[in-house]
């Protein structure tokens, strides 16, 4: 029966609740005992509040994302990746990924607050399946959750990468890849590690940057604060990879996960300069970055 629910088709109406293409809001109290409510998001990042869930939702996630370097010739076919982080309130439901009508269990009901991400390609059918647990009093419980999609993710994956592969997360990158690194990141930092914390409940490292030049970040991840008036900011990185503060100057390279930046490629600026000047020379070198 509940496999039934799952494949139910897409209805055109979304009952009991306030939706725009990137966000949900609504509430169990209008839905009809038993039923799914049927929802449909198009944007690459936002967010889903159910209020006192009864009954369950399919949300299907369809963002209009722009073609990705993942299919770039040779590449395979691309890939569409998301990430769910829920709120640290999560209550009253649990969220299921359903590919090809199997699911699979992403949150319990009462999640620790870490992102859960899932690949898949464009032809494959998937949703989440969020499905209200039975309690005698509902009105405490809210289920929600953000979602973020890109469809470069897999091909560095610069998060915590729970449901996907771990190979690679944590090895070094080559020479290619840090040259792509400081095109098509959201950050470009060169600077100098401060501290290495970690948290063991997100299993997460946080570096402390101290940054001497801030090439490029899509938003103010590093401001001033530091020593000299020097920008400071947090970069994170999964705790497997164990990141140890270190002397020297770097080039840190990532992007923004959830309004947080996650470690991608960070070479040590000399060898930068050298791979940087060496594709300079033989004209391999993707875009101009200012080397000195």
């Amino acid at each position: 029966a509940l496999r039934a629910l799952c494949l139910a088709g897409l209805g055109a109406a979304i009952g009991g609740g306030a939706a725009d293409q990137c966000s949900w809001r609504g509430s169990g109290l209008s839905q009809e005992a038993g039923s799914v409510e049927q929802l449909s998001l198009h944007c690459a990042e936002g967010s889903l509040e159910w209020l006192y869930p009864t009954g369950a939702l399919r949300l299907r996630l369809a963002p209009r994302l722009p073609p990705t370097s993942a299919a770039v010739k040779g590449g395979g076919p691309p890939h569409i990746t998301a990430c769910i982080k829920p709120t640290g309130t999560f209550r009253g439901a649990q969220l299921y990924l359903e590919r090809e009508g199997v699911l699979e269990l992403l949150l319990p009901e009462v999640p620790r607050p870490r992102a859960r991400c899932f690949s898949w390609l464009p032809q494959e059918k998937v949703a989440l399946f969020l499905q209200a647990t039975p309690h005698p009093d509902i009105s405490r419980r809210i289920a929600a959750f953000r979602y973020e999609l890109r469809g470069d993710w897999l091909a560095r994956p610069a998060l915590p990468a729970a449901s996907l592969s771990a190979e690679g997360a944590c090895r070094p990158c080559n020479d290619t890849e840090i040259l792509m690194a400081i095109c098509t990141s959201d950050f470009v930092i060169r600077g100098s590690i401060r501290s290495v914390s970690n948290d063991a409940e997100l299993q997460e490292s946080i570096i402390g940057v101290s940054a001497t030049r801030i090439h490029r970040q899509k938003f103010p991840l590093f401001q001033a604060g530091g020593r000299a008036g020097r920008p400071v900011g947090s970069i994170r990185t999964p705790l497997r990879c164990g990141v140890k503060p270190g002397p020297g100057t770097f080039l840190f390279t990532g992007w923004l996960h959830f309004g947080e930046a996650w470690l991608s490629c960070a070479p040590r600026y000399r060898d930068f300069q050298r791979i940087y000047e060496g594709a300079q020379r033989t004209r391999q070198n993707p875009c101009e970055f200012p080397v000195d």
